[in-house]
């Protein structure tokens, strides 16, 4: 479905914003914007937990976005959080609370899901060119660095660094000093060393600050003539003169300095800190602002889904060249895994469960290039781990679940609701390959399936039964691994027709 209305709320380690965007000829131009300062990474404890008071902030502020997003529909609004619930051991407990709150699911995305939506965000806001640009965006918690031309990102990474954590750290008291500052930018130069050759081998003509400290720094040396030959942006020798009239000061609360907005002040010290270690470490003299980030590249890639440009697809095709999977096969299974949970949904099945019963039947055998033995389980885990453009953590664990459950006991699968519909796409992806364990192209019977009370049933000829007892015997073992974990798998035998 096509929305003409759209929707992006980015819960960050620092601010929470909400943009609202009207599409028009696959173009978005913004119609709302919201922001609350929540500062999520101030409220983690030294054991990384979420304290009581971060997460008030939080839902008081998402009851105020979830007003403003009411009416608009689930398909039209998409909600990411970045690294402070990626690395908070208790976001599991918070997120059903903070869903309640806003209206809507929330999706935990990886740091390179991260940078590659803040990507497309930054160029969607830039002139299109034909040169390579390195992006950069100075988060709460982390920072994104990314090289890409013109709506393609080349080259991510997300380091453990943000203007939040770093101002906690080595700005406790708000304090500024030299001795403080070199503290902050040697702990960063130590992490943009880890990525520093491979970003200077790809090479950039251009950088490009995103986001709330970039813009904050880049405001600060513009009104103030920081920069030399009155410069726009952020320049090496700008920063200098910031950073030597923050020490001055002795901290950002006593710099009087046009520019430097009051939700941005706390944590101006530990952004100004990592953005000259970057400048330094990368060779860069010279940064301009891009008013696009992962706002905007949420929204994009939301527009792209409606166009079927759905990134995942992309993602579950490379994984497949990557870990050379058997295709002829994939598509046998993926084939009679769809039909048989068009049968169980009545004609009608859910265009999420479709998605991900065939991305689960492209990818169940990714695990073989480890190892066959238990190559499920390695599967799992690939997918589980692995970096997967356009996925959020809760979509590769669902995956990762299906891939898991696909052969063996079920008992692994304890964890899943009984009401979920991953219970559905688990048989129809167990069945897809017990019939097609030959590999090859013969024909199946006339088969079907449908739903029971706690099960399912599968109705096969019964001639068919009795030439293929390979398969019978898997079929009743499967009734019996069914069996264990209280459900119903009844095979039932269909007689042949008589002819009159």
């Amino acid at each position: 479905m096509i929305y003409e209305t759209v929707a992006a709320v980015d819960l960050g380690s620092n601010s929470f914003r909400l943009q609202v965007g009207r599409v028009v000829d696959d173009q978005i131009y913004i119609l709302d914007s919201m922001k609350e300062p929540v500062r999520l990474a101030s409220g983690l404890t030294a054991d990384k937990r979420l304290d009581e008071a971060a997460q008030a902030r939080a839902l008081e502020a998402l009851r105020r976005f979830g007003e403003r997003l009411g009416g608009l529909d689930g398909g039209a609004v998409r909600v990411v959080a970045t690294n402070t619930l990626r690395v908070a051991k208790n976001a599991a407990e918070f997120l059903p609370l903070a869903e309640a709150a806003l209206g809507f699911p929330i999706e935990i995305i990886a740091g390179r899901e991260e940078a590659r939506l803040i990507y497309i965000g930054a160029s969607h806001s830039l002139p299109m060119a034909a040169h390579k640009r390195l992006v950069i965006d100075i988060g709460g918690g982390s920072t994104e660095f990314i090289i890409g031309k013109r709506h393609e990102p080349q080259l991510m990474e997300s380091l453990y660094m943000g203007c939040v954590s770093y101002t906690l750290q080595f700005f406790p008291d708000r304090k500024f000093d030299k001795k403080r500052l070199r503290e902050a930018q040697i702990a960063a130069a130590k992490e943009i060393e880890l990525i520093a050759y491979d970003y200077q081998r790809l090479g950039w003509k251009e950088a490009i600050g995103s986001s709330g400290s970039a813009r904050a720094i880049a405001d600060v040396l513009e009104l103030n003539a920081l920069n030399p030959n009155g410069e726009s942006g952020i320049t090496r020798e700008g920063l200098d003169r910031l950073c030597s009239l923050l020490i001055k000061a002795g901290s950002a609360e006593a710099l009087d300095l046009p520019g430097v907005k009051g939700d941005r002040l706390p944590v101006l010290p530990g952004g100004i800190a990592i953005m000259s270690a970057i400048f330094e470490e990368l060779g860069i003299e010279r940064m301009t602002y891009a008013d696009g980030a992962l706002r905007l590249g949420v929204l994009y890639d939301l527009l792209g889904r409606f166009h079927h440009h759905d990134m995942r697809d992309s993602t579950v095709a490379q994984f497949r060249r990557r870990y050379q999977v058997e295709a002829d096969q994939s598509e046998r299974v993926e084939a009679t895994a769809l039909s048989a949970l068009t049968q169980l949904a009545e004609g009608a099945p859910s265009e999420d469960d479709v998605q991900f019963l065939s991305w689960a039947t492209r990818l169940h055998e990714i695990g073989i290039s480890v190892a066959h033995n238990a190559y499920h389980k390695h599967g799992a885990y690939v997918l589980t781990y692995a970096d997967m453009p356009g996925f959020s953590k809760k979509d590769q664990a669902r995956l990762a679940m299906l891939v898991l459950g696909h052969r063996g006991k079920l008992e692994k699968l304890s964890a899943i609701p009984a009401s979920d519909s991953a219970w559905k796409l688990v048989f129809c992806l167990r069945l897809a390959v017990l019939l097609h364990r030959t590999r090859d192209d013969r024909l199946l019977p006339a088969w079907s399936v449908k739903l029971l009370g706690n099960g399912f049933q599968l109705e096969l000829p019964a001639e068919w039964l009795a030439s293929n007892p390979w398969t019978a015997a898997a079929l009743g073992e499967e009734a019996a691994i069914w069996k264990q974990i209280g459900r119903e798998y009844l095979v039932k035998s269909r007689p042949a027709r008589k002819i009159a």
